[in-house]
């Protein structure tokens, strides 16, 4: 996109000090319809009311409801059993021995004591994978906070440069009538303004189509006007590549959460060998014996159990199966991890390449710009710079202004991604780094 005006002579100081500001941004663009938010406010919104991190703590909550029934017993058994019933009467049940008896398996202690980990084991996968999505979550509001304030600086810019334009066209048609300017001057006024009203309309879209993401995030209408107040955020210094992969190592919640679910496999391992120790059924039991017998109340008492090396092989084989989940999400893990380095040395890049360009704008390219602009300026007005010579530095000047906001918003953006790589607030990451290094 690159915005063209043009001003009159006398307007030319105005578009000076209108233009060659290098301070990060303290306004947006005016609305008065939307909402003005902060990027810390806006993130708080989108934590509590996400319908994607609602949904995700519910499951967290089934998950930890589990827990509590791990330890549970099976079903008791209750049985109803009729002998000796005459076929030629089988109505005649005084003749026929009638049994009610109470059955209960009763595992293993160990085996209930594994079932209730492995509980845990899913309650804390479910833990992380909502922590997993919170991040996710925080750092995609952060990047679309820095695209909305970047988009209102340009708009602000635009806007004003909107205003300027329109008091040029008229100065120009004034100079033009009179003899003092050619046509092709106020052509190039009028197409500058037809120009920058279809980059008003670009802007606008890129605006509403970051506020409706913003709003699903957060839980919104997506046709809900919203702004970001406040500044782009001031970079501190990054730590070593080092400190920010061991920070991920211990914080990256899907790092976490493949070591749980190793712990888990192992778990499961555990389970399926502590089935070879067999189940003992107890049972109780009633008998109503026929008439005539010597005793015709009497009652029932058995123990049973399972015989699972009779079926070692399936055991076996279950072991195994356990044994090759751990050894595949170990290797889940290393690939994993290796993703996330990438990550944090891309994000990296991108953080310390905005703030080279920040510092490129601010202190080098927007003061030159501003210098050629003033020299075109005096140029044109002592009748020794054509008109496109100050349309061409004007052009110049707003786009190098127009950079300098991308590139601090690129830096936000970049820093909430490397945030999010590494699984923590970078502050956080230093001070730990800090009080090491004073240990």
């Amino acid at each position: 996109m690159k915005p063209i005006y043009v001003l009159a002579p006398f307007m030319l100081a105005l578009s000076i000090a209108c233009f060659g500001q290098t301070e990060p941004r303290s306004a947006s663009a005016p609305d008065a319809e939307a909402v003005s938010l902060s990027v810390d406010e806006a993130v708080a919104a989108a934590l509590e009311s996400n319908p994607e991190i609602r949904a995700t703590v519910r499951r967290l909550s089934l998950a930890q409801l589990k827990t509590s029934t791990a330890h549970s017993l099976d079903d008791p058994m209750l049985m109803m059993r009729d002998w000796d019933t005459p076929l030629r009467r089988p109505w005649d049940l005084n003749q026929a021995q009638l049994m009610v008896s109470l059955q209960q398996t009763f595992p293993s202690r160990q085996k209930r004591d594994q079932r209730a980990r492995l509980a845990e084991d899913d309650a804390g996968v479910a833990a992380i994978d909502l922590e997993t999505l919170r991040q996710e979550v925080s750092a995609e509001v952060r990047k679309l906070c820095a695209d909305l304030m970047r988009n209102a600086d340009e708009m602000r810019l635009q806007e004003r440069q909107s205003a300027l334009l329109k008091e040029a066209l008229t100065v120009a048609l004034a100079q033009y009538t009179t003899g003092k300017a050619p046509q092709a001057d106020v052509l190039r006024a009028q197409m500058a303004l037809t120009k920058l009203n279809e980059q008003l309309i670009e802007l606008e879209e890129e605006r509403d189509n970051a506020r409706a993401q913003l709003n699903a995030l957060m839980g919104q209408p997506p046709d809900k006007a919203i702004e970001i107040a406040g500044n782009y955020a001031i970079p501190a210094a990054l730590p070593s590549i080092e400190e920010l992969e061991q920070a991920a190592i211990e914080h990256r919640p899907e790092l976490t959460a493949l070591r749980t679910r190793i712990a888990k496999s192992k778990d499961e391992g555990k389970l399926t060998r502590l089935a070879m120790k067999p189940d003992f059924t107890v049972g109780l039991g009633y008998m109503l014996m026929p008439t005539g017998s010597l005793a015709r109340n009497a009652y029932m008492a058995e123990v049973s159990m399972n015989l699972p090396w009779l079926n070692r092989e399936r055991h076996d084989g279950e072991a195994k199966q356990a044994d090759a989940a751990t050894d595949v999400s170990q290797a889940e893990l290393d690939a994993r991890a290796s993703t996330v380095f990438l990550e944090i040395r891309q994000a990296q890049i991108e953080v310390l390449a905005a703030e080279k360009r920040v510092k490129l704008y601010r202190d080098t390219l927007l003061p030159q710009a501003e210098a050629s602009f003033k020299s075109s300026t005096a140029a044109y007005q002592n009748n020794r710079a054509e008109f496109m010579s100050l349309i061409d530095a004007q052009n110049l000047l707003l786009d190098i202004q127009t950079a300098f906001y991308k590139a601090s918003a690129a830096t936000d953006a970049g820093m909430a991604q490397l945030e999010r790589a590494i699984g923590e607030p970078l502050q956080a990451t230093t001070n730990r780094n800090t009080e090491r290094k004073s240990k």
